[in-house]
């Protein structure tokens, strides 16, 4: 018996059968815009630091990147088990703290 391939829901994105959770759609385009532009920066942060062999570095920019998605709602609790008002609130802090390591 087979199992059955993972479905693209409102929730999850199935991506050659890997579920990865989608972006919370009740956050501002503003504000996903923000905290993508910081997920892309750590992304890239990582790739350089790991290439260059800085340990500091790399934990740095995947502290980035998991702020970053947490406020995406990509990560951390599952979004849609949360307030509309809590999850603007929590991906208005990670936003916060993001701009506090620039």
């Amino acid at each position: 018996m087979t199992k059955p391939e993972p479905q693209d829901d409102d929730h999850w994105l199935v991506i050659n059968g890997r579920r990865w959770r989608r972006t919370d759609p009740a956050l501002s385009d503003d504000l996903v815009e923000a905290l993508k532009s910081h997920l892309g920066r750590g992304r890239s942060a990582v790739g350089v630091s790991r290439r260059a062999g800085d340990d500091v570095a790399t934990a740095a920019a995947r502290k980035r990147v998991g702020l970053a998605k947490h406020g995406l709602g990509e990560r951390g609790p599952r979004w849609w088990d949360s307030e509309v008002e809590d999850r603007i609130a929590r991906a208005r802090e990670a936003l916060a703290e993001l701009e506090k390591l620039d």
